[in-house]
């Protein structure tokens, strides 16, 4: 039999077992089942923080029927075709309660063609169907989408509180564990609890919490790039980086390395330096040909900042 994947164990289902790291969210959010309905949402906030789990939360304590929810990946499928066939077929039919929702995740993939198509169909169908849009990158969501939902930005947890999260799911599942090895997973993937939750039960063996070996593939080298930035071995940590990771993950890496500065920095000034490497690099890597080489370009000013 497969083993329970944790984080679909721990998938909160009801607003009483969802995180909040901002009271007057959860205030908010209460208040829309209290009222039984919602607007039009965009959830914004950075992979893993909780944004779609939060959607589908709400859409449970409102009691809306299986029949009156669509759920779109738009990671996935994300042109105006999929607005016309998928969106604009759903929508156009009677709710069986009182609305129906639709859930488009990963909005910010949408083409901008396709989202000039949606929000024809939100103004067309406004009565009868409310939408929840999820992104990583509000900005990448057109202005005409942003009037007509609310806004609703996730932060994430401290690193501690991610921490502390991380642990009670060891402690519930029996796992033996260090805090060091706990602490170096955390920091390969903060603060996205979604992959350091996966990356952790890869990582138990025999009940208890191990480094992964070569064949962790992904935690393997995250854990490895910890290191080596502890370490401030920065130069090696590059040639980690540009070995190991894929095109689709220097985002996160840039990520990465502005949430870590405490780990390699000394001080306000290389901070300061630090963090002006790391916008200019992100700032770049929609612009240039070769991202691989902006980003070693990135990593050796950081190098530079700290000597």
């Amino acid at each position: 039999m497969a083993k329970d994947l944790w984080v679909e164990k721990y998938r909160p289902e009801r607003i009483t077992d969802y995180v909040f790291k901002d009271t007057s969210q959860r205030k908010q959010v209460q208040n829309w089942i209290t009222d039984g309905g919602i607007p039009h949402l965009l959830f914004s906030g950075s992979p893993g923080t909780g944004k779609t789990t939060l959607a589908k939360v709400l859409i449970n304590e409102l009691n809306v029927e299986k029949a009156d929810v669509l759920y779109i990946n738009a990671s996935r499928d994300n042109g105006v075709e999929m607005i016309r066939k998928k969106i604009s077929a759903f929508s156009e039919t009677m709710p069986w309660g009182d609305f129906k929702v639709i859930l488009l995740d990963e909005a910010d993939h949408i083409s901008p063609e396709g989202q000039a198509a949606l929000r024809g169909v939100m103004e067309q169908y406004h009565a009868s169907v409310r939408f929840v849009l999820t992104c990583n990158y509000p900005n990448m969501i057109i202005p005409a989408l942003h009037s007509r939902c609310q806004g609703f930005h996730i932060e994430q947890l401290d690193q501690t509180d991610f921490t502390v999260r991380v642990g009670e799911i060891l402690q519930d599942n029996e796992v033996k564990f260090d805090i060091d090895t706990l602490d170096a997973m955390v920091r390969a993937n903060y603060p996205d609890l979604r992959k350091t939750i996966n990356t952790v039960q890869m990582c138990v063996v025999d009940k208890t919490l191990v480094k992964p070996d070569d064949e962790g593939a992904s935690a393997e080298w995250r854990m490895q790039m910890v290191e080596l930035f502890k370490a401030k071995q920065i130069a090696e940590a590059r040639k980690l980086i540009v070995a190991k990771a894929r095109t689709d993950e220097y985002n996160d890496i840039y990520t990465w390395l502005y949430r870590n500065i405490d780990l390699y920095t000394e001080g306000d000034d290389q901070y300061d330096e630090v963090v002006l490497a790391i916008r200019n690099g992100l700032v770049k890597h929609t612009q240039v040909a070769d991202i691989e080489i902006n980003l070693s370009a990135t990593m050796i000013e950081i190098a530079r900042a700290i000597r």
